[in-house]
């Protein structure tokens, strides 16, 4: 990692990365973690799943997020921070009129900022398949829609 200070409204390199229809500006990363911006518009989501080999932190900036955490629901505003321990089941749902801003970051980062480049190289319009498969390969799984388990 290069010391430095990541400026408001930019991100590492310039990187700016749609993944499912939300924004993702990469802050930092580092073997040991890494950080990112996002933008969620309404409507928009991160389909539950589970990172085996990360924690995952949400801090929320703006908006209300609606949180499924181990199939329990739960909801964070602003100021609020998220815990996602790694091997348990969460996703993450904007289900407001408005845009849901917040940073999140991972520990360590393992295999996420290259999934993150396949993601965004797939496009907007993304067969769900294929994301499913590509992210198995970098260590983030899906689980299956609650009817088919």
């Amino acid at each position: 990692m290069i010391p430095g200070v990541t400026r408001s409204g930019s991100g590492m390199d310039d990187i700016s990365w749609n993944i499912l229809g939300q924004t993702y500006v990469p802050k930092s990363h580092s073997k040991g973690s890494m950080s990112w911006h996002a933008t969620l518009p309404k409507g928009t989501f991160v389909p539950p799943h589970i990172h085996p080999t990360q924690d995952e932190f949400i801090y929320v900036l703006d908006g209300r997020f609606d949180v499924l955490l181990n199939g329990v629901e739960a909801y964070a505003e602003p100021g609020d921070l998220i815990r996602l321990p790694m091997g348990i089941p969460h996703g993450i749902f904007n289900k407001t009129p408005g845009t849901i801003k917040c940073l999140f970051w991972v520990a360590p980062s393992r295999r996420l900022y290259d999934l993150f480049w396949a993601l965004h190289n797939l496009g907007p319009q993304a067969n769900p398949a294929d994301v499913v498969a590509v992210s198995a390969q970098h260590e983030v799984d899906f689980l299956p829609p609650s009817g088919d388990a």
